[in-house]
Order: C-alpha cells, then structure tokens, then sequence
C-alpha cells in the first residue's frame, strides 16, 4: 500500500516501479493493479501537467505509491505537486549541497522546512488537515537526482544533508554530462554511478536508477540499488505492438 513507501524506503527495502509519461489515468491504474510498488510520474520529459498528475493520483488511489519528479527545482512546482498529494518528488539536476538544503527547506512544513500551507488534495481538502500537516515531513519523500559529474563530484556533501529520503541517478544525462551520450555501458560512467551508489550505502541511503528492461534492473538490484525503474508506459505499448505485428507479418 502506498503509506507504506516511505517507511520501506527508508529501512532499504526493494521497490520496483516503471515510468508513467503519458496523461492516462487509466494506464497509471493498470500499472498499479499489476503490482508495481511504485510509479514514476514524469513531469520533466512529458507533456503532463499537475492535473494530469493529480488525476494519475485519484486512479492509483492507495493500490501504489507515485513519486513525481517535477520539471525543475521552483518553489511553484514543489508545492504544486506536493498539494496534490504524491508520496514524494524527484528533483532533477541536483548538483550541490545548497541545491539540497534549498529542497528539503521547500518541502518541508515548519518547524524543519517553510512549506506553505493550503488547502489541498494532499489533506482531502481539509477534512484531514491536521492529520497531513503533523505527519507530512515523515510521509513525504524528497529525491534528489544525480545526473551530471558535477552532482557525482559533491555527492559526499550531498547526502549528508539531512531531510532526504533517497537519491535517484539518472544514467543518461549523466553519460552525457561526461561527453559520452548514451553510453551508459562506458567504464568511466559505470564507475560514477557506482561512486554515488557506495557512497549512499555508507550512509546508508537508499539509491535508486533508472533501468530501460529487466536484465538492466536485475544487474542493479544485484548491485545493491533498491530504488528501481524498469521500462515505462510508452516501452510497454511499443514492445508489445511490435511483437504482436512482427509475428503476423511473418
């Protein structure tokens, strides 16, 4: 159940998601129900808005957790989805400490942040108001992702900052950050993400990555990453399709 994310998260336990890029509630519910522990909901690479994203939410309900990873770092977006009421947020290209310390204030209620107060679907439009803003800063997850060599660089001073609940490594801005785009195979690439993954792990941090198919994803979870994606919504529709048409043609 989806109240249980932040808690399994935090004590390490494996949790495997996919990615939801496109504005259906319907295919978000059928993710859910085949038994995905979490979804992905990509604002930052789709055309989804904050209602499609809130509409994604209601067709979930409590059968997921979805954790939205917000197009950029501003305030506006923060609050936006967090009111709407997700398990979390992935916030990409964070590089820096302050990056960070900026995050967990914005996410946050006071005491421990300065998270603005409304009211919102995140507390059932105020019928659960006080129940939401007491338990909000140990429900809600803040990721930052790790996706340039500058992050891979300041991971150290990164994930000592207090108030995150895991990091997420983006392999392919990454592999490009490094001049190699795509290339996520590439000694030196392997060697920063898994620079990121040990030092997580010494403090123990729960890391997650992105995975494009399952042989990706069991080769991470080998690894020690706990925090998984495999495949997304549009993969699914393609690789299906296309097999299905494949083995008419013939």
């Amino acid at each position: 159940m989806k109240q249980d994310f932040f808690d399994r998260l935090k004590q390490g336990d494996l949790l495997i998601g996919t990615f939801m890029t496109l504005p259906s509630p319907e295919i978000a519910e059928i993710l859910a129900e085949l038994g995905f522990d979490w979804l992905f909901v990509d604002m930052e690479h789709t055309t989804l808005d904050v209602g499609d994203v809130q509409r994604i939410l209601h067709a979930v309900g409590d059968t997921c957790a979805c954790v939205v990873r917000v197009p950029s770092s501003d305030e506006a977006w923060l609050k936006k989805v967090l009111d709407a009421g997700t398990n979390g947020v992935i916030i990409p290209h964070v590089n820096s400490a302050d990056e960070v310390r900026y995050l967990v204030r914005t996410c946050l209620y006071p005491p421990d942040g300065s998270r603005s107060v409304g009211m919102s679907r995140a507390q059932k439009y105020g019928i659960r108001f006080n129940d939401y803003v007491k338990n909000a800063n140990r429900s809600v997850a803040v990721i930052p992702q790790i996706e340039h060599r500058e992050g891979v660089q300041n991971v150290e001073e990164i994930i000592k900052v207090p108030g995150i609940a895991a990091v997420f490594i983006g392999p392919y801005d990454l592999s490009s950050s490094m001049g190699k785009l795509g290339e996520i195979e590439d000694p030196q690439v392997k060697k920063s993400i898994t620079l990121v993954k040990n030092a997580c792990k010494r403090e123990e941090l729960p890391v997650g990555i992105f995975c494009l198919d399952t042989e990706g994803a069991s080769s991470s979870i080998e690894q020690g990453f706990t925090l998984i994606t495999v495949g997304m919504d549009i993969l699914f529709v393609e690789r299906a399709a296309r097999d299905s048409l494949r083995k008419l043609r013939k």
